[in-house]
């Protein structure tokens, strides 16, 4: 993980939380390794404490930052800066996969040289999505004047309610109040903005891979191929093309 701001130290607690193992980061003051895993909670503490990722644990420190970019790893995020894989550090990346959560973090030149060595590169125009994909969805909102899960919340809770109870009368047995005060409730206005960013962004994936499989193209031509088609489609509606 190159980068612990906004964008990299939530990527990294949502690496986690989806059973990944995060080995390195990489921030101004240097970088940070350690194959058994560091704890980002832990670490991003640390370095609010002290103003510094060093020092952290056993952890192999290294002032050299971009040394990060070249570790060996399964995934590759750098959240931080434009064009920090180039030409001349690009065949020493050891990544299989490589997240662009920065904007063009890579050279065209270190793009190719990457293909080649059949790394998977999730580009930033897809990767980066999201924070204007909820943004879409709060301009839905305030166009509405009513909040998400207002229409609903209280009808999934009850709906919830019934089906535990059924299955209290079918077993004889109760459940906990937990039990019920997890599942029994509707969803909130920020679960469904995030089912809803979920949806997007995986319908967008396939959609992508899609077409990366029918045109024989990488991911980044892909998506560029998907968005100028939704950009053709639209102007057609609006009569700009005959």
């Amino acid at each position: 993980m190159q980068g612990l701001g906004n964008v990299g130290s939530h990527a990294a607690r949502f690496l986690e939380q989806g059973g990944a193992t995060v080995v390195g980061v990489s921030e101004l003051e240097g970088a940070l390794y350690d194959e058994g895993g560091l704890d980002m909670e832990a670490l991003l503490e640390h370095r609010a404490e002290t103003g510094s990722i060093e020092g952290f644990g056993d952890a192999h420190f290294t002032e050299h930052g971009a040394e990060a970019l070249e570790w060996e790893c399964d995934i590759l995020i750098p959240a931080a800066l434009e064009g920090v894989i180039t030409e001349a550090n690009a065949p020493r990346v050891r990544a299989s996969i490589i997240g662009e959560a920065a904007n063009g973090p890579i050279t065209n030149a270190a793009d190719k040289i990457l293909r080649e060595k059949n790394v998977m590169i999730l580009p930033d125009v897809y990767l980066n999505a999201g924070g204007v994909t909820v943004s879409y969805f709060e301009w839905l909102r305030n166009l509405s004047h009513v909040r998400f899960g207002r229409m609903s919340k209280r009808f999934e809770k009850r709906s919830a309610e019934r089906i535990l109870k059924s299955v209290e009368e079918l077993t004889g047995r109760s459940f906990p109040n937990s039990v019920f005060e997890d599942v029994a409730t509707g969803a909130s206005e920020e679960d469904l903005v995030n089912s809803g960013l979920e949806e997007t962004m995986i319908h967008a994936y396939q959609e992508i891979r899609e077409i990366a499989a029918r045109e024989s193209v990488d991911l980044r031509t892909a998506a560029f191929i998907s968005a100028i088609d939704k950009i053709g489609v639209a102007y057609g509606e609006l009569g700009i093309f005959p």
